[in-house]
């Protein structure tokens, strides 16, 4: 192949940003799912309980739309999944006090000990898989901070 006819910008697919992303994240996914596995949990339904249980220490109403903007998971899906975790006894929905359109969330006391358990699961699984990043964590963190602004 002529060099002219090389369809990547880059040399090689290893110094992709988004190839790289992508390796990390669907190793990490595939990490995170085999540790929430003994919650029952998906990753995007733990993601909407802790997000709930964060959300509520903040002392405001938690509706569907806030934990959508929270955890970046589209509000069809997070309507969805909050189905799901209210079938399976987690949380409630309830009509919001004065938004007819809005419905709030709060976490079930068994919703609140899958919760608590699964975070600390998450939290060392989290700290095992980045810790090749040593003192380099926080720079990252602001990297990934970065590219959320966009």
């Amino acid at each position: 192949m002529k060099k002219e006819d090389n369809p990547f910008s880059v040399a090689e697919a290893e110094e992709s940003p988004g190839f790289l992303l992508w390796q990390v994240t669907s190793l990490w996914q595939r990490e995170i799912r085999k540790a929430l596995e003994k919650y029952d949990l998906t990753h995007s339904q733990f993601v909407l309980l802790a997000s709930t249980m964060w959300l509520t220490r903040q002392n405001e109403p938690v509706t569907q739309i806030l934990l959508s903007a929270h955890s970046k998971i589209d509000p069809m899906t997070t309507s969805t999944v909050l189905r799901t975790l209210q079938t399976k006894g987690l949380l409630e929905r309830r009509e919001h006090a004065t938004d007819t359109r809005a419905k709030t969330v709060a976490l079930t006391a068994n919703g609140e000990k899958i919760t608590r358990q699964a975070i600390k699961v998450v939290e060392q699984f989290d700290a095992d898989f980045f810790a090749p990043l040593g003192s380099k964590t926080s720079e990252f963190n602001k990297k990934l901070r970065l590219l959320l602004q966009q």
